[in-house]
């Protein structure tokens, strides 16, 4: 049999096209029999109403885009925290009959995308209030909702993690071992930023224990593998006399470990680290990574309920920003100073 059509379903049930159709949409006066028995002949006959029909009845396209920065020029981001966060979007969407696609932006793009596929809305990561993008992506008037943004307008929807908690949680494990010299690997800190709130955590953690800050242990790199595996060299100066190193992301802890164990250091013998987002990977590291923990999924499931809170103009929260917690996952790359090299070693 070929493509199953509303006038197939009609046929066998024994009743008009229209009545099919008010049966679909849930809309005329149609008997209780006669909708089960419709229902029933759709189901043996696996009919599925076009997508293009649905769209053209409740003007809606049901896709919506992940919009990401690029990591540079034409460049996707190639950390697999964004895989795992569109993974929950989707599973999020699904269960709401909607279409993910992912997209990267630039300060160039013009957004002509939105228009040109008819997008319901925009889930927005990890963009900021000076930002191009952000301002473009305003005057379109389409529902969106921003992710890892710390934006001030409190209209705007907006999912977060407890950043700064994050930044403290880590620091404090290390410190909690007797770490007195610890680096931070990080992407680039802007003002109230997630890169910025985890340095306030790390920082209130260093005030906590009476360590003093010092900013040659800053280290801004690219959020990414080769970022973390660049920064080895900058780590391991004996200068610096570093015993433990916090990374701002998992990929760029994978990246610096490698970096390490090239340089002939092991983890977390020589020098400790810990990461953050706990991805799938982590605890399949060697060492298994300690990472603060963040639930990606349901990130991704909360922020679809959010945007569609404003597609159906129906909101449901009494505030329009979400702030979900984090945790500390300890596993082996972290340990007690024990390197007699480090001056910096509990007494």
């Amino acid at each position: 049999m070929g493509k199953v059509t509303i006038k197939d379903v009609a046929k066998k049930a024994n009743v008009s096209v229209t009545t099919v159709s008010n049966v679909l949409n849930n809309s005329g006066r149609t008997s209780p029999d006669t909708i089960r028995k419709v229902r029933q002949v759709i189901q043996e006959l696996e009919f599925s109403p076009s997508a293009s029909a649905r769209n053209l009845r409740d003007k809606k396209s049901h896709l919506i885009a992940v919009v990401v920065p690029f990591l540079e020029k034409g460049r996707l981001q190639d950390n697999p925290f964004y895989w795992q966060l569109v993974l929950g979007i989707e599973e999020g969407a699904r269960n709401h009959q909607l279409h993910v696609i992912l997209l990267g932006v630039d300060d160039e793009e013009s957004f002509s995308f939105v228009k040109e596929r008819h997008l319901d809305g925009l889930i927005v990561v990890g963009t900021y209030e000076e930002s191009p993008i952000f301002k473009k992506i305003l005057s379109l008037d389409v529902p969106c909702v921003f992710m890892d943004s710390y934006l001030s307008d409190p209209n705007l929807y907006q999912i977060y993690l407890d950043d700064e908690m994050g930044g403290y949680l880590g620091t404090k494990h290390l410190i909690s071992l007797g770490h007195r010299r610890i680096a931070l690997l990080t992407g680039k800190i802007q003002k109230d930023g997630v890169n910025y709130k985890r340095w306030l955590g790390y920082r209130r953690a260093l005030e906590e224990a009476d360590l003093p800050y010092d900013a040659e242990l800053i280290r801004e790199e690219p959020v990414s593998t080769v970022g973390g595996y660049q920064a080895a060299q900058y780590i391991t100066d004996s200068r610096r006399n570093i015993s433990a190193v916090f990374v701002f992301s998992d990929v760029g802890a994978m990246g610096l470990i490698k970096g390490l164990q090239e340089l002939g250091v092991q983890v977390p013998r020589d020098i400790s680290v810990v990461g953050f987002d706990d991805l799938f990977y982590t605890d399949f590291m060697i060492p298994s990574l300690t990472t603060v923990k963040q639930n990606i999924a349901e990130r991704g499931h909360i922020t679809v309920q959010l945007l569609l809170e404003q597609i159906s103009e129906e909101s449901r929260s009494d505030s329009r920003k979400v702030v979900l917690p984090v945790s500390l996952k300890v596993r082996q790359s972290t340990a007690p100073v024990s390197h007699p090299n480090h001056e910096n070693r509990v007494k």
